[in-house]
């Protein structure tokens, strides 16, 4: 199972929120000094998200990546803000290898299909869950689409991997939704990767022995709750 530390990122500092709740967030400090700990750490690869563009739409952190790359030997995982092929582009061209997109297959599904013609295998469904239910913009607003039947439209899209959060744990250090993550990744057949609430090795434990592809390893390594270096040789076991 592949680990993903999470490096958050709102007005340049990097941060952790409860929930979704950008008026809930704690404020961690420098995001390259994150980046340098935990690929000092193992980690293969980051996942990066832009807060700031995921609640406006307007995007900074490219920069960012570009200079992530230049110091590190490290793949990169992004999303937020990404609501446009131009924004995808950029996001890429910037030195990401893949990136998370959610809001545009519900706002505009012509660029989504587009995005996942022109940037194959560069693509990874954000499945954020509410009650079971499709959340977009940066988590603040509900849609009437089942997140299980999105995952599969996708699949059918040709999308091999999806990020799934389940937007109640995330943040709440209350454990992952371990059982509807499996479910997800046995039903739709895409490469799921865990995100929301994983606060143990004993997570990690589990999503691992059901087969999960990946996890996003968020708030339980910043508090310390979790051992990135211990995590990642859990997840190299067969």
């Amino acid at each position: 199972m592949i680990l993903f530390p999470a490096i958050d990122v709102m007005n340049g500092r990097a941060v952790r929120l409860y929930q979704g709740d950008k008026n809930k967030a704690t404020d961690y400090g420098d995001p390259l000094a994150f980046a340098e700990k935990w690929v000092e750490a193992g980690a293969e690869w980051l996942h990066i998200v832009d807060l700031s563009g995921a609640f406006t739409g307007a995007s900074g952190i490219d920069s960012l990546i570009g200079e992530i790359k230049k110091r590190f030997p490290v793949r990169v995982q992004s999303g937020g803000g990404l609501r446009r092929i131009v924004d995808i582009r950029r996001r890429l061209d910037a030195g990401a290898d893949r990136v998370v997109i959610g809001t545009m297959a519900v706002t505009d599904p012509d660029s989504f299909a587009l995005a996942c013609f022109e940037f194959p295998e560069k693509i990874v469904a954000g499945i954020d869950a509410k009650d079971g239910m499709f959340a977009v913009q940066g988590w603040t607003v509900q849609t009437d689409i089942r997140a299980d039947e999105f995952a599969k439209k996708c699949k059918c899209m040709g999308i091999r991997c999806a990020l799934f959060t389940d937007i109640s744990k995330d943040g709440a250090m209350a454990g992952a939704n371990v059982e509807e993550t499996v479910r997800m990744q046995r039903e739709t057949g895409l490469n799921v990767i865990a995100s929301g609430g994983i606060s143990s090795l004993e997570d990690l434990q589990k999503l691992h022995e059901g087969g999960v592809y990946g996890a996003v390893l968020g708030k339980s390594i910043y508090t310390g709750a979790v051992d990135l270096q211990e995590a990642l040789a859990l997840c190299a076991q067969n």
